[in-house]
């Protein structure tokens, strides 16, 4: 692999040993893939959560941060993923001290690196947004596809020591997505039913990824009748990439790298209705209308402040089931302003609780289930009913209102 001055410099140690593993850790990464060389990146996004980490990464991330700060501290700005505890609400949940210690840990190790604590999975949302054409080192699936596909950035899926490598030295291996050719479609999509509210956008994101079924797949999408708006391009790509382990789809006439197929080379690809059955066999597979719900979940991804308003205007006045909880995670920017708008207090005055920079499913999602007696789960996200059906939970999916319905009727409507 070709490497600069400054790189061959990083390598050799004469920048610290931080940023000498990091230039090694990615000609590793980067040789498995014959990236050619490191292309610079503006910014990183880290998952770095206790339950993905454990005890064993918090001790790796406390050794980068005993260096001298020179050595240690990022080369561009980076962000974290979102936490696996609110230390604000733990026990209440079922959560150990050992696993908030852990956190606490990982919080200190962070900020001795210089990562910005951010802890939010929609940072396009709400901090940094890249631009087209932006090269970055992304960790968290929902935002890489968000990223490329909606924004016209360029990241793959990176693990937490491959974004923690391009944060200590501001490059990354340019293979995947960093290049053009893979940036073209290879697959051609028609809708022949059109999403009406929020899930429909997710469960239209699963469809697709399902059919895809793979990371270097590229799926055009044709066939929309209106431009999806901020959270639902979120649900429908934090679903593509969960049932599809894709990282970047195309709109046409939409997003910006496709005004036409021709411009992404998907004119002469087979085209694949995406019909209404299509869609009602991805809901089927989720149903359990007249079952008792235990706990209802708005998260994966975190909620903006536009659903914090919808949650907190259908909870209004209302209160939730005595044998349901309610369960709202978002990013602590946006719950700043919820919480001064009103939101949070809306929220849990009905009896919900509001968390602070996680996301459910990996804030041991299956120990809290299993400390509350939680089985039946519901969500307005196909993301985390794709995913938590392998962390014990039984998930249904259903509309947001439909969801603020269930938990307080204690059933699924």
């Amino acid at each position: 692999m070709r490497l600069t001055d400054e790189e061959q410099a990083m390598l050799a140690g004469e920048m610290g040993e931080p940023r000498r593993w990091a230039l090694d850790h990615m000609l590793k990464v980067g040789g498995m893939f014959d990236a050619e060389d490191l292309v610079p990146v503006s910014q990183a996004h880290m998952m770095a959560d206790p339950e993905s980490l454990g005890d064993a990464g918090a001790s790796f991330l406390e050794g980068i941060a005993s260096h001298p700060a020179k050595d240690r501290r990022v080369a561009i700005p980076m962000i974290t993923d979102p936490r696996g505890v609110d230390l604000n609400h733990y026990s209440p949940l079922g959560q150990t001290e050992e696993m908030a210690t852990i956190e606490r840990r990982m919080i200190a190790a962070c900020e001795k690196l210089g990562i910005l604590m951010t802890n939010t999975c929609i940072n396009y949302q709400t901090i940094m947004p890249p631009m087209l054409r932006d090269h970055v080192a992304f960790g968290d699936t929902g935002v890489v596809i968000y990223c490329n596909s909606a924004l016209g950035a360029r990241s793959n899926f990176e693990g937490g020591p491959s974004a923690l490598a391009a944060g200590l030295t501001g490059r990354t291996p340019r293979y995947g997505l960093h290049l053009d050719q893979n940036r073209r479609a290879t697959k051609r999509y028609r809708l022949r039913e059109q999403p009406q509210e929020l899930t429909d956008w997710g469960v239209l994101g699963a469809v697709i990824g399902r059919k895809a079924g793979s990371y270097w797949e590229v799926p055009a999408i044709e066939g929309l009748e209106a431009v999806p708006t901020s959270d639902e391009m979120k649900h429908m790509g934090a679903a593509m990439a969960s049932y599809g382990s894709t990282p970047l789809f195309h709109l046409v006439g939409i997003t910006p790298e496709a005004p036409t197929l021709a411009a992404i080379d998907g004119d002469n690809l087979p085209v694949e209705d995406i019909t209404a059955d299509d869609l009602a066999a991805l809901r089927s597979g989720f149903g359990g209308k007249g079952d008792k719900v235990d706990v209802v979940v708005f998260a994966a991804p975190q909620l903006s402040i536009v659903e914090m308003q919808q949650v907190a205007d259908l909870t209004e006045g209302r209160k939730i089931h005595k044998d349901t909880a309610l369960i709202v995670c978002t990013s602590p920017s946006v719950y700043a302003d919820a919480l001064r708008m009103g939101h949070v207090g809306s929220i849990e005055a009905a009896g919900g609780k509001v968390l602070e920079g996680t996301c459910f499913y990996n804030q041991y999602a299956r120990e809290i289930g299993e400390a509350n007696g939680w089985k039946r789960l519901l969500s307005n996200s196909a993301k985390i009913v794709n995913i938590l059906g392998g962390y014990g939970y039984e998930p249904a999916l259903a509309s947001m209102e439909a969801c603020i319905e269930s938990a307080c009727k204690g059933e699924i409507v």
